[in-house]
C-alpha cells in the first residue's frame, strides 16, 4: 500500500535532524528507512530535496513518501526523448505531456527516468547519482501533465552546481498557459502564502497571512493574447512551490484550462450560448490535461560559466486548443 504523508513543521524549540524527525513523527517508520527515503529523493521540504542532516525549522512543508521503489523495480525502457542539448555534463530535455518523471508507486515504468536510463546505457554515459539512483540525475520537477523543458545532470558537481542555482532562485523559468477568461490586467504579479491545503493534503491552496505554515510564493504574468473566452499567458516563477502556477491562477479566478485539481475543467465564463458551451465540451476532451507548457530555461553552465537559454515550442495539443479557439473568432 502506498505511504504518503505531508505535514507542516509546528514551532519547534530545539534543533533536529530532519531524519530523526520524521522517524518520531510516523509511527512503525525506522530511521533507517527514513535516511533512505531521503538518499532516493522521496522526502521534500518545502519543494526541494534535502538530506538527512537538515535542520527541520518552524513552517517547513515536508513530504515524504515511504513506498519508493527498489533499485531493481527501475529498468531501462526504450522511450524515444526530445533532447533539445546535450554535452560530456548534462542534458536539457523537452518532456511530453502526460509523462511521469520520476518511479513512484503504480509509476514504475514509462517515466522519463525509464527513457534516459535507457538512453545513457546506449551511449554508456554516465548519470548523477545525486539524491538516488532512480533520480537519475534529473536535476527539478515538472508535473505528469506540464510539458516542456527540464535539465539532467550527468555527474554529481554539476548536479550540485545547478540545484544551487534553483535553491537562490537564478534559473530563469518561463512558462506559457492557456487560462480561462480575460485578466483585468494584462501584465502583473501574484503574490500569496501558499500550503497544503487542510481539507485534501494532496493539493495546494492560498493561505492567509496569519495563517501558521506555508511559504510566500511570488509568480509574474503577462497575457500574451486573447480570445472569446480563453487567454494564452506567459509566467514567470519568483518562487518554485509545488504546483505555484496552477494554485496561483485558479485563486486569481482564471485556472488553467483543462486542469481537474484546480477547476480548470469547470466553466469560467460568462453568457454562455448553447453552441459555445458545445464547443468548449469539445476542447476539453481534446486537452485531458492542464494547459500548461515549461517554455524556456535559462542557467549559467555549471563547468563552462556559460550562460545558457533554451526555449521549446508549444506542444500540439496546446496549438490545436488556440488554432480552434482563433479560427472560431474569424468565422
Amino acid at each position: 500500500m502506498q505511504k504518503n504523508y505531508s505535514f507542516t513543521v509546528p514551532q519547534v524549540l530545539t534543533k533536529q535532524r530532519i531524519d530523526k524527525y520524521i522517524a518520531n513523527f510516523i509511527e512503525n517508520a525506522s530511521r533507517t528507512k527514513v535516511q533512505k527515503a531521503i538518499d532516493l529523493g522521496y522526502v521534500t521540504v518545502n519543494g526541494d530535496l534535502v538530506k538527512s542532516n537538515y535542520l527541520v525549522k518552524p513552517e517547513d512543508e515536508i513530504e515524504i513518501e515511504l513506498d519508493y521503489p527498489d533499485k531493481q523495480d527501475i529498468v531501462p525502457e526504450n522511450i524515444p526523448l526530445n533532447i533539445v542539448f546535450e554535452d560530456e555534463y548534462l542534458m536539457v530535455i523537452n518532456k511530453p505531456p502526460s509523462m511521469v518523471v520520476h518511479p513512484a508507486y503504480k509509476n514504475y515504468s514509462g517515466t522519463l527516468v525509464n527513457a534516459i536510463m535507457y538512453y545513457a546505457q546506449q551511449k554508456n554515459d554516465s548519470l548523477s547519482s545525486l539524491n538516488g539512483f532512480e533520480r537519475a540525475g534529473i536535476v527539478h520537477r515538472l508535473d505528469k501533465d506540464t510539458s516542456g523543458l527540464i535539465v539532467i545532470a550527468k555527474d554529481e558537481l554539476t548536479h550540485r552546481k545547478l540545484s544551487e542555482q534553483f535553491f537562490n532562485h537564478t534559473i530563469k523559468r518561463e512558462y506559457n498557459a492557456i487560462v480561462w477568461g480575460k485578466l483585468k490586467k494584462k501584465k502583473g504579479e501574484i503574490i500569496n502564502k501558499l500550503g497544503r491545503d487542510k481539507r485534501d493534503r494532496k493539493k495546494v491552496a492560498v493561505l492567509k497571512d496569519t495563517a501558521e505554515g506555508g511559504k510566500t510564493a511570488i509568480t509574474h504574468y503577462e497575457v500574451l493574447e486573447e480570445f472569446d473566452y480563453l487567454s494564452l499567458v506567459k509566467l514567470n516563477l519568483k518562487t518554485g512551490r509545488t504546483h505555484q502556477i496552477r494554485v496561483h491562477l485558479s485563486h486569481a479566478g482564471h485556472p488553467v484550462f483543462g486542469d481537474e485539481t484546480y477547476g480548470g475543467r469547470d466553466h469560467h465564463a460568462p453568457n454562455l450560448t448553447a453552441s459555445k458551451k458545445a464547443q468548449i465540451k469539445n476542447l476539453l476532451e481534446e486537452m485531458p490535461r492542464q494547459a500548461l507548457h515549461a517554455k524556456i530555461i535559462g542557467f549559467v553552465h555549471p563547468r563552462s560559466n556559460e550562460e545558457m537559454f533554451f526555449e521549446s515550442e508549444l506542444p500540439d495539443d496546446m496549438l490545436s486548443i488556440l488554432g480552434k479557439i482563433a479560427d472560431k473568432i474569424k468565422s
